[in-house]
């Protein structure tokens, strides 16, 4: 794999780029159409083919998409095979999927490419490849911290895309969607990349820098940027929760007009809105990772794991343990 930015992809260029896609059981269907319909509708714009894309998957079957829809593949993934830009995209279980043989092929494959991307989970590949050491890198919100924990010495940001020399990552399907947009503005010009985006009427793209949010909040920033600054801060605050009167007082509003805000807006109290938003967290720790109940819970701003407990149930109607079970 080429280092530094001598051979980087991102430059003009409108010679053929190839592409290798491999496709793991568990992603996101958006994932797969944000990476391949932008190079896409490039190729039609442009009038020949500028991308060439391969999608393959680890066993050379089709990928389950987490919708329970299949994307057919060329085959099984074969390190052997030639391809400037080597891709990764993963989705749930994904970090369990990336075994040391896998890893190996993978780095193996990337050492003739010119780069290599790992989209949403897709990331775990590239760390177990050991091709993050000394990077920057980002993957879903949902796994920032246990993604950063595993890969120390990787340099892990919550932006929505990275580019690092070299390598590149992404923290989803819109995110994922930017980034080819950016590679398509790199080699190809604005101007494409402004008929690629209006093919899909694309209008909210975003610099690779933004941060990925736990709640998207569309045009709530918009019509009231006090409601959208008090999400933020119970996003921020999930491990401590700040009470409702020390939100009110940071977004400038008394305690009962943040109650009328989230009323008119949300339909709910602010305490209701804050305490789901931390059990969905909790919830999604129990389903996709091994941590401990109590870790869990600490994580997500409860006192203890029985009070946790409680909360799940009265949310769920099942216990945590009995939800990971399942």
């Amino acid at each position: 794999m080429a280092k530094g930015e001598t051979a980087t992809i991102f430059a003009p260029s409108a010679e053929p780029l190839r592409v290798a896609v491999l496709v793991f059981s568990g992603c996101s269907i958006m994932c797969v159409a944000s990476t391949i319909d932008p190079l896409r509708a490039a190729n039609r714009i442009a009038g020949r083919t500028i991308f060439d894309w391969t999608l393959v998957s680890p066993d050379g079957r089709p990928a389950i998409t987490t919708s329970g829809l299949p994307v057919a593949v060329a085959g099984r993934f074969e390190p052997g095979a030639r391809a400037d830009v080597l891709l990764a995209i993963g989705g749930f279980g994904t970090r369990y999927e990336a075994v040391p043989q896998l890893a190996a092929r993978f780095r193996k494959a990337a050492m003739s490419a010119r780069a290599v991307g790992g989209v949403e989970a897709g990331g775990w590949l590239l760390g177990r490849a050991g091709l993050l050491d000394g990077r920057a890198a980002t993957t879903h919100w949902e796994d920032l911290e246990d993604f950063s924990a595993s890969f120390p010495q990787a340099e892990v940001r919550a932006d929505r895309y990275v580019i690092d020399g070299p390598v590149m990552t992404s923290g989803g399907a819109s995110p994922t969607f930017d980034l080819m947009l950016h590679l398509v503005r790199a080699r190809l010009g604005a101007a494409v990349a402004l008929d690629v985006a209006s093919v899909f009427i694309y209008e909210q793209a975003r610099v690779a820098a933004d941060p990925q949010p736990l709640v998207s909040l569309g045009r709530v920033d918009r019509q009231d940027p006090r409601l959208a600054q008090a999400i933020r801060l119970m996003e921020a605050h999930l491990d401590r929760p700040l009470t409702m009167s020390a939100i009110a007082l940071r977004v400038g509003l008394s305690a009962r007009a943040l109650e009328q805000l989230f009323a008119r807006a949300l339909g709910e109290t602010p305490g209701a809105y804050s305490l789901r938003l931390r059990l969905n967290a909790a919830r999604r720790l129990v389903l996709d990772t091994a941590e401990p109940m109590a870790a869990i819970a600490a994580r997500t701003g409860f006192s203890s794991a029985s009070t946790f407990s409680r909360a799940f149930v009265s949310a769920f109607g099942v216990p945590p343990g009995r939800m990971r079970r399942g």
